[in-house]
C-alpha cells in the first residue's frame, strides 16, 4: 500500500486488449507499473502506452472530467479514468482491470464505436428550439424553471450511462438514458418549442416507457445526475401531452416579462 510519506509502490494494470480487425475475441494483458499516490488511471495508461507497449489504444482529451472521452469500465464499473486514482480502486492484489465500455463494438482495445449512442442522441432534437416571438433582450426564467432542470445540462455524453443500462444492451434501438435526460432538459425549459415533438418521439416503444427503472444509469453517472428521475419525469408529461403543449405556449407569451 502507499505508506503515509507519499511513497511509490507497485501496481499491476491489467488491460483488456481486442482487434477486431486481427483477433477472433479479447484477452487480458497484465503491465507492472511503479505508481504515486496521485496517479491516476489515465496517467497509469500514459505511462504503459510511453513506456513498455505503444500499441495500447485508448480514448482521452481534456483530463479535467469535462469532455468524456476517456468513460472506460474499470473493475466492473462504468467511471472516468481522468480523474480517479490508481491507489483507489486496486483490489487486495494490488491490481486493476480496465474494459471498454460494455454494450457497444469494440474498434480497438478500449475504443469503442459510439455510434448508436450519437444517433439515439439526435432523435430527440436536443437543441434549443426557440419560440417565434423571441424577447429583444432576454428569456425570463424563474428560479423554480431553472431547479426543474436538474442540472442536465451538465452531462457530458461520457456514455458511461448508456454502457451500463441493461435495457440498451437488449435493444439497440432504445433511445437510452444519456438521450432521455437531455430530452428532459428541453421539454423543461419553457423558452423550447419543440416539446411536442420531443413527447412524441419519447413515447414510442423504444422511448421513456421502455425503461426498466434498474438505476443502473444513477450509478455509472460521473456527474451524479439522475436520468431515471427525468425518464419519470418524460413518462409523466408523455400521459398529458397536449395539455402540457398547451401551457407551454401561455407560459412563452410572458418569458419576456420579470418573474417574482
Amino acid at each position: 500500500m502507499t505508506t503515509k510519506n507519499g511513497s511509490t509502490r507497485k501496481a499491476t494494470i491489467r488491460v483488456q486488449r481486442f482487434n477486431p480487425d486481427v483477433e477472433k475475441k479479447p484477452y487480458w494483458a497484465e503491465f507492472t507499473l511503479t505508481i504515486g499516490p496521485d496517479t491516476t488511471i489515465l496517467d497509469a495508461l500514459e505511462a504503459l502506452k510511453t513506456e513498455q507497449d505503444g500499441s495500447i489504444t485508448f480514448r482521452r482529451s481534456c483530463r479535467h472530467a469535462i469532455c468524456g472521452s476517456c468513460a472506460m469500465n474499470v473493475n466492473g464499473t462504468n467511471m472516468l479514468v481522468c480523474n480517479r486514482r490508481v491507489e483507489e480502486v486496486l483490489d487486495r492484489q494490488g491490481r486493476v482491470s480496465i474494459k471498454p465500455l460494455s454494450y457497444l463494438p469494440v474498434i480497438k482495445d478500449l475504443v469503442v464505436d459510439r455510434t448508436s449512442f450519437w444517433e439515439q442522441y439526435l432523435r430527440v432534437k436536443p437543441w434549443l428550439i426557440p419560440p417565434d416571438d423571441v424577447p429583444e433582450k432576454e428569456f425570463r426564467m424563474s428560479p423554480e424553471e431553472v431547479a426543474a432542470l436538474q442540472n442536465a445540462e451538465k452531462c457530458i455524453m461520457c456514455g458511461a450511462c448508456y454502457s451500463a443500462c441493461q435495457v440498451v444492451a437488449m435493444n439497440k434501438k432504445y433511445i437510452g438514458p444519456h438521450a432521455l435526460l437531455k430530452a428532459a432538459l428541453r421539454v423543461l425549459d419553457p423558452r423550447d418549442s419543440g416539446t411536442n415533438g420531443r413527447l412524441l418521439e419519447i413515447s414510442g416503444a423504444d422511448g421513456a416507457f421502455r425503461c426498466h427503472t434498474i438505476f443502473n444509469c444513477i450509478d455509472a453517472c460521473p456527474k451524479g445526475l439522475d436520468p431515471t428521475q427525468a425518464i419519470e419525469t418524460l413518462r409523466q408529461l408523455a400521459q398529458k401531452r397536449e395539455a402540457f403543449v398547451a401551457a407551454r405556449r401561455e407560459r412563452q407569451k410572458t418569458l419576456a416579462q420579470p418573474t417574482d
